[in-house]
């Protein structure tokens, strides 16, 4: 016989424990026993006044936020919804059944103001590295490096010319990411006063303007590739281990190779300071193949897995670099025929020497129509050359085949961003939104990780990862 269900009236009193209907094995109870934020009240006392209303307790917009990141969440308003009518999340933001959740508004100033000063959540992701570090994850010996373009939350009509003078708005009138362009072009042009080369923030050099700059957030990076649709966007960047591929530093910055290279320096630095962890090796492709990055590695003796960033191939078919023989004892290059190349003397860009053939040698030579159209031969050649052949030579070397295999790693984790987690477009404007953004993400791929490593729960029962 079917059953129905008739109308009652509702009991009066419920026997309900919140802990009770999250099940043991669910990802939010395994992340909880993971999750240190006993810190965050203590750090952050400074940026809230000791009088007038109680702010949101910090930890709970901390812990909402990561519930967002976690679980692709990709507004704090659906957070907020989706937190209202969930148990798991409610459990894990430590909320009661009939406790209020926070408005989404309080988001914005707490991430503007308040963690952004106290550096919030790049302390909360260092801290889950350093539990991967605690739990054997990282092995520190072998690191990989990688960008992934990232499309800016933009209109990309609403854009002008890099070269053309605009009229920006006064900065109370103008949004937040435009009053953080604005204040670091005027950085940009003082130390550009005082003999600074920095136009972008972050070590790039800028010799001529960009190609276009977008109205609603000038910071983003107008993308111009053969076989894709011209796009504004930024680059996240990562740094990870190649043991368990834990990400073990990450950073929001334009999309500039030049800026990818400072980033990196920045990061290796920024694990070795903090974890006291220097690679034996790192791993990336051709845009990291910079003598100067190499050079940098080299110094800090880390072998430089990368492809030589390298064009003096020529397309023409006529002889290129390669054909040519260099002589270190004197200084000299010898062409196929068998003629000396030497030095002019000249360094252009404090770093590139130039060697001339002599007018005599090349206008009897036989072979000249497969070296040169010009009256002479002249090959470039870096002052760091040197630096560019050893890092050549361990192409060759099975440590390197092995870290091309293990450089995957991080491809993956874009992946994961960007297919799991949604990041294929950041959400936030600006670069300090970016940035909040990376280091929100990073953390939530790590989280899961450590999880799923640490946390699994045996088939024949459900156990609850230890703290």
């Amino acid at each position: 016989m079917m059953g129905r269900r008739e109308g009652e009236q509702g009991q009066f009193f419920y026997s309900f424990h919140l802990d009770k209907v999250v099940p043991p094995d669910h990802l939010v109870r395994q992340i909880d026993g993971l999750l240190d934020l006993d810190w965050v009240h203590k750090e952050l006392a400074p940026y809230y006044s000791h009088t007038g209303r109680p702010s949101i307790d910090p930890v709970l917009m901390i812990r909402m936020l990561l519930i967002g990141y976690i679980f692709a969440i990709r507004s704090e308003r659906r957070i907020c919804a989706e937190i209202q009518v969930n148990l798991a999340y409610r459990w894990f933001c430590k909320l009661g059944v009939e406790d209020r959740i926070p408005d989404h508004s309080v988001f914005c100033r707490a991430r503007n103001e308040r963690f952004r000063e106290s550096d919030a959540l790049r302390r909360i992701f260092e801290g889950v590295v350093a539990m991967c570090i605690g739990a054997g994850l990282v092995g520190g010996e072998a690191f990989s490096i990688d960008a992934s373009l990232i499309k800016a939350d933009v209109n990309k009509t609403k854009r002008i010319p890099g070269d053309q003078p605009f009229s920006w708005p006064k900065a109370e009138e103008a949004s937040h990411a435009v009053r953080e362009y604005l204040v670091a072009l005027d950085a940009a042009r003082g130390q550009e006063d005082h003999g600074g080369d920095d136009g972008s923030g972050e070590g790039g050099r800028r010799r001529k303007p960009p190609k276009e700059v977008s109205l609603t957030d000038p910071q983003a990076t107008w993308v111009a590739r053969p076989g894709l649709d011209p796009f504004l966007a930024y680059d996240a960047n990562y740094l990870i281990d190649n043991k368990a591929g834990v990400i073990i530093d990450a950073a929001g910055s334009r999309a500039n190779r030049a800026v990818e290279i400072a980033v990196t320096q920045t990061m290796v630095e920024r694990v070795e300071r903090r974890f006291d962890l220097r690679p034996r090796t790192l791993a990336g492709d051709t845009a990291y193949g910079a003598v100067r990055l190499l050079k940098w590695l080299v110094d800090r003796n880390i072998a430089p897995h990368v492809p030589v960033w390298d064009k003096s191939a020529r397309p023409d078919g006529t002889f290129s670099r390669a054909d040519f023989v260099f002589d270190q004892g004197r200084n000299i290059y010898v062409c196929p025929g068998g003629a000396e190349l030497t030095s002019t003397g000249n360094i252009d860009q404090g770093h590139i020497v130039y060697y001339r053939a002599s007018k005599n040698d090349c206008s009897r030579c036989s072979l000249k129509p497969k070296c040169t159209t010009a009256t002479v031969r002249k090959i470039t050649r870096d002052l760091n050359e040197d630096v560019r052949d050893r890092v050549r030579a361990l192409a060759n070397t099975e440590a390197f085949e092995q870290s091309r295999r293990e450089r995957k790693k991080v491809e993956m984790r874009f992946a994961h961003m960007k297919r799991i987690l949604r990041l294929d477009r950041f959400r936030l404007r600006g670069l300090s939104g970016v940035r909040d953004e990376v280091l929100l993400t990073a953390t939530a791929q790590n989280l899961r990780r450590l999880a799923k490593l640490l946390c699994r729960v045996p088939p024949s029962r459900a156990t609850i990862c230890p703290a």
